[in-house]
């Protein structure tokens, strides 16, 4: 049976140019057009979707999705739009679930001072749910899934509210092969490299001198785990990033930590371990020690959430590919 051909209008907010938002020959219009079998038709700041019902409320999400990103930077890059259109795709591509249906355009925001961040696929949208709703929350997947840069957002945007009086950013430094000792420097010098990702979500979110008046006041900590040891955090919202680097005994540590009114993320992927024995991390363990423990939500992405460089979910599927592959052979 042919699915209903619908009509949906939509409107730019007033200050938007139409001519920059849809780009020069209005690239951003031909690109949507090319990928979905829809009409789009631009009136001014009106615009005007008709086809099937479901792509049409689709494309409405992509499109709202793209307002929000132009607001924020009074541009749209090719990589914004072809990353939209890639979510959006994928979305079409596999059989809507329940909590898909029921959350479709994923309403989910992050307030921050300058600016709003939006859930860009259905396990972002369920990570910030949980992020609202639990005290403690497992954030578990590939590369690019968003969960430390939505994990810090949620942070920020609890601070600014006055929800929590302190932010600590912990990483197990597990290194690479080089003893911390032979790296050259004095100790910040040495520990920085481990810590980087966490400063370069910071500086998205605050001003240059906000986040330098914050870290200087030690209202927000990047720190390495050991330094946790002995604490009882009170009024804090605290992530702990890399968790798949951590022992069962760090892990331990970490999560008895927490004070009253004290929130904490902890994120990792579980393909990525870089101690000598898997089996040690303190991550797979919480997953058979913690699960089911009320307050306490476990969230799983997937390569679908995926929002880096288009290529990132290509390059997680063939290595996962080549991982079973090579499993596979070394159990026959």
């Amino acid at each position: 049976m042919m699915e209903k051909i619908i009509e949906k209008k939509i409107n730019l907010p007033s200050s938007f140019d139409p001519r920059q938002f849809w780009g020069a020959d209005e690239t951003v219009l031909l690109a949507l057009q090319d990928a979905f079998p829809v009409k789009i038709i631009p009136r001014g700041h009106m615009i005007k979707i008709i086809g099937p019902g479901d792509t049409v409320a689709l494309i409405v999400t992509l499109l709202e999705d793209l307002i929000l990103s132009f607001k924020e930077t009074g541009f749209l890059s090719s990589q914004d739009v072809a990353t939209a259109i890639r979510i959006a795709s994928t979305s079409l591509d596999r059989t809507p679930t329940p909590a898909d249906k029921s959350q479709l355009n994923y309403s989910e925001i992050i307030p921050l001072e300058q600016k709003f961040i939006q859930a860009k696929s259905s396990g972002q949208h369920e990570l910030i749910q949980a992020l609202q709703k639990n005290d403690i929350v497992f954030a578990i997947g590939p590369a690019g899934t968003g969960k430390t840069y939505l994990s810090v957002a949620m942070a920020v945007s609890a601070f600014n509210q006055g929800g929590i009086k302190k932010i600590i950013l912990a990483r197990p430094a597990v290194e690479a092969g080089e003893s911390l000792g032979f790296l050259p420097g004095d100790y910040k010098d040495k520990i920085d490299p481990y810590l980087k990702p966490l400063y370069d979500a910071l500086e998205e979110m605050l001003s240059f001198q906000k986040l330098k008046r914050l870290l200087d006041q030690e209202i927000i900590e990047i720190i390495p785990l050991a330094y946790m040891r002995g604490r009882t955090l009170n009024n804090a919202f605290i992530i702990l990033d890399e968790a798949q680097n951590t022992t069962f005994t760090q892990m331990k540590m970490f999560l008895t930590r927490l004070g009253f009114n004290a929130k904490a993320v902890i994120t990792g992927d579980i393909t990525q371990i870089d101690l000598p024995h898997k089996k040690d991390s303190g991550l797979i363990s919480s997953i058979r020690v913690l699960n089911g423990i009320s307050g306490i939500r476990f969230v799983y992405l997937h390569k679908n959430d995926v929002v880096r460089h288009a290529l990132v979910k290509d390059i997680i599927e063939a290595y996962d590919k080549f991982d079973r592959k090579e499993n596979g052979s070394e159990n026959q």
